[in-house]
């Protein structure tokens, strides 16, 4: 079964998409903040993270550097509440695949997250 990191400090988000991806037949493990989220790649090997930006301690972007050190493959989409191109720009450039506004559109994070599983179990 896939499995999906979902890493935020709003608990209330964190608990909507869990549910919302185990409902969609997801493992899904949660990290609060970078730090958490780091030990999670490295421990739990997920297929997907969805990563928020800005967090107390080790951001996103931090977090994402780390990640890439461990698993350069590993398919990362970034979410924040704050429209900002330089944050962004420096995502891609560190391989993220996608970036999301909060709020989050269900319905978006739905095709991303899915369809990037789906090609992930379903290689050309």
């Amino acid at each position: 079964m896939p499995r999906i990191l979902i890493v935020d400090d709003e608990q209330e988000l964190v608990n909507f998409l869990t549910e919302e991806f185990k409902d969609r037949g997801l493992d899904v493990d949660t990290a609060l903040n970078g730090l958490e989220a780091v030990e999670s790649v490295m421990a739990k090997s997920p297929d997907i993270v969805l990563l928020d930006v800005r967090m107390p301690g080790m951001d996103g972007i931090a977090a994402l550097k780390k990640f890439k050190d461990i698993n350069p493959v590993l398919k990362v989409v970034m979410m924040t509440a704050f429209q900002d191109e330089k944050i962004m720009e420096q995502a891609r450039a560190l391989g993220a695949i996608d970036y999301i506004k909060k709020p989050v559109s269900l319905a978006y994070l739905d095709t991303v997250i899915m369809g990037k599983i789906s090609s992930l179990l379903d290689p050309p």
